[in-house]
């Protein structure tokens, strides 16, 4: 075949406008990419925190990344099953509680260990060097983690007033995860286990006679007008529940390298501090309410806490020994998880 020169450069010059315009096509990519949480929309987490994390990922993408959210599992499914949903890809992006599916991530629960945690901020600092660390490439191997973090201190929200462990003696009290349980079960009452957006409908029905929860999330559940008491505890929290806004793999890994980057400048460290924080701030204005209703706050100061302590004391032990026959140091975990939170404490 003779091929002129003429013919040569135009099937040059076709080769390089199509080429140009692939590149193109691929500097310009957009990307959708779904959320999906378990809270009403209004909820303070998705307006304070996930809103505002895909807000900035869609500006700094200059547009090219939109995300699509999704509240209050509207995709199907159920609260627990949510993990999965981002694992399998069902979903792109999930927040999730990790105490929803027990066992599963073990060394998060060094987090919810009773009396443990007196500060959001530093624990989810804690947390998010801790799953760099020892939860990345094992337990969350099959995940891109975007942030991890804790709630605020948690508290009793009951039917009847509760001041001291024995007036939670034949109560139904929900907990939101395996050690919670175990917590409640120490201290008296008999624990009810089920995800957090069932509690409105179970207290308003007497299925339970109170939860425990942090403030923040009581308004978007209108938990003080379901029940009158509030039991909270100065120093340590009773306990705390972990978090994880978590991203398929393959979907990440998929992104062009540019928007990959715009994920992880938003993600990360940071971005882990700031969604702890901000979850904990929010419990000041949702404590409010409960005052504003007239409701019965009550608060056990740190002094009075002995006995509370002494009973759920032995869940360092059996925790400890749980993840002994995992075969992972809890014991090294409770030490590290204190020592970066009262480095970050200052």
């Amino acid at each position: 075949m003779i091929t002129t020169r003429k013919g040569f450069l135009k099937t040059a010059m076709a080769s390089a406008i199509a080429l140009g315009l692939s590149a193109t096509a691929s500097l310009a990519q957009e990307v959708t990419l779904t959320l999906e949480h378990f809270l009403p929309a209004q909820a303070n987490v998705p307006v304070q925190v996930l809103d505002v994390w895909a807000d900035k990922v869609e500006a700094d993408s200059n547009g090219r990344i939109k995300v699509e959210r999704y509240a209050a599992m509207s995709l199907g499914g159920t609260p627990p099953e949510l993990i999965d949903h981002v694992q399998d890809g069902i979903v792109d992006i999930g927040w999730t509680v990790v105490g929803y599916t027990p066992g599963r991530f073990p060394s998060t629960e060094v987090f919810e260990l009773p009396f443990m945690v007196s500060d959001a901020r530093a624990a989810s600092s804690a947390f998010y060097q801790m799953f760099e660390e020892h939860m990345k490439d094992t337990e969350f191997a099959d995940l891109h983690i975007l942030g991890t973090w804790v709630h605020g201190p948690g508290m009793f929200h009951t039917n009847k007033p509760v001041t001291v462990p024995a007036d939670l003696q034949g109560m139904k009290i929900r907990g939101g995860s395996r050690l919670v349980n175990q917590l409640l079960e120490l201290v008296g009452a008999t624990p009810v286990g089920m995800p957090v957006p069932a509690v409105s409908e179970a207290l308003s029905k007497g299925v339970i006679d109170g939860t425990t929860i942090p403030w923040e999330v009581t308004s978007s559940l209108k938990v003080p007008e379901l029940v009158h008491n509030h039991t909270e505890f100065e120093g340590p929290a009773l306990y705390n529940l972990t978090f994880v806004l978590a991203m398929n793999k393959d979907k990440y890994e998929g992104l062009p390298e540019d928007l990959r980057a715009v994920i992880d400048q938003n993600s990360g460290l940071e971005f882990s501090i700031f969604a702890g924080g901000t979850q904990s701030d929010a419990d000041g204005p949702a404590r409010q309410i409960a005052v504003d209703l007239g409701n019965n706050i009550i608060t056990v100061p740190e002094a009075d806490t002995g006995p509370w302590r002494d009973l759920v004391a032995p869940i360092y032990d059996s925790w400890v020994a749980d993840m002994q026959s995992k075969g992972i140091d809890g014991q090294a975990l409770i030490d590290q998880a204190r020592a970066l939170m009262d480095a970050y404490q200052g």
